[in-house]
């Protein structure tokens, strides 16, 4: 049974080189997950995929179903994720293109169902989240990428935005002035839920754009949709590697 989870994030709604073998629509008591759980092989390794954003792009990073995608992919036996997500680069050395795998958080998100521990039944509890990224596996990561020929930035702090709007020159400022070297929609709560479930969970993000005010020009989306397509085919060269060291 498949115990390392791939989310795929905007640019990673289908993989690359996975070898299908089944499908899995899990039922939740949170309602209905993106997508059904993706059942493969990835250069030899069992692997799950889930596209967070639903097969055909069409979720927004506010209106994604985080609770059940993290519970269908434990239900099922996932036991390691690998998180994929775009964002803008806050710091210099997060150039569009460039792959980092961030060691921090923070969520400036609202309004989203960030806990499974809300039920009422009397249960109060506090994960720690000092570390929100499991450490493990962001070794395996950074190894991988090292056996890759990679240029990871193996450390950074991943702002978690409410979207689906990108932020203006002033709040990346401000996201700047508090520490943060990247930013993005869909980090949080999503790594939070993943610790609820006592999962060894860590993000691969890939820099689509300079955030705003960090570029010579406006954002486009013709500019995210290339650095993206490059990004991603860095993506699965690290997935592969990866694969074979767990």
């Amino acid at each position: 049974m498949a115990d390392l989870a791939i989310i795929g994030g905007t640019g990673l709604t289908t993989l690359e080189g996975l070898a299908i073998t089944g499908r899995e629509v899990v039922n939740t008591p949170y309602g209905e997950a993106s997508g059904p759980v993706v059942h493969g092989e990835l250069d030899g390794r069992e692997v799950l995929f889930l596209p967070r954003h639903g097969p055909g792009h069409t979720i927004p990073p506010h209106r994604i179903n985080y609770r059940a995608n993290l519970w269908a992919l434990n239900a099922v036996g996932a036991e390691k994720v690998i998180a994929v997500n775009a964002v803008g680069g806050i710091a210099e050395p997060m150039w569009p293109g460039r792959l980092a795998i961030p060691d921090q958080i923070i969520d400036y998100t609202r309004g989203r169902v960030n806990t499974f521990f809300d039920q009422g039944n009397g249960e109060v509890v506090h994960i720690d989240f000092t570390d929100p990224y499991c450490e493990e596996l962001r070794q395996v990561m950074l190894r991988a990428g090292e056996a890759a020929g990679l240029d990871l930035a193996g450390e950074g702090t991943y702002a978690a935005t409410q979207g689906p709007r990108l932020e203006s020159r002033a709040e990346v400022e401000a996201l700047e002035r508090d520490g943060c070297h990247l930013v993005g929609m869909t980090g949080m709560p999503e790594a939070a839920l993943a610790r609820e479930l006592e999962l060894c969970y860590a993000s691969c993000c890939v820099v689509a754009n300079r955030a705003a005010g960090k570029g010579e020009s406006v954002i486009t989306m013709d500019e995210i949709r290339h650095y993206l397509h490059a990004g991603m085919e860095d993506v699965r060269r690290l997935l592969g590697q990866v694969a074979g060291f767990l």
